[in-house]
């Protein structure tokens, strides 16, 4: 859900003004780091829970662990 925020807003900056190339860029590059920091953030707190706060959420604890293993820099 938080990618497609970072995107629309990318977006929308992009649809109102172009921007230069090396900034275009720049924001690009910027984009793909905070999506793949909020991955990490949340695979780790994924792997933190124990298997009641998972039940909780209702998310299988195999599930849980295949997801907290992934690299952040899979979708």
């Amino acid at each position: 859900m938080t990618q497609i925020a970072y995107r629309s807003a990318l977006a929308t900056l992009e649809a109102t003004r172009p921007l230069p190339v090396l900034a275009g860029i720049a924001l690009r590059v910027a984009v793909v780091l905070a999506v793949w920091s909020q991955r990490r953030r949340t695979r780790i707190a994924l792997a933190d829970l124990d298997a009641h706060m998972l039940r909780d959420i209702g998310i299988e604890p195999e599930i849980a662990r295949a997801e907290a293993r992934r690299p952040f820099w899979l979708g």
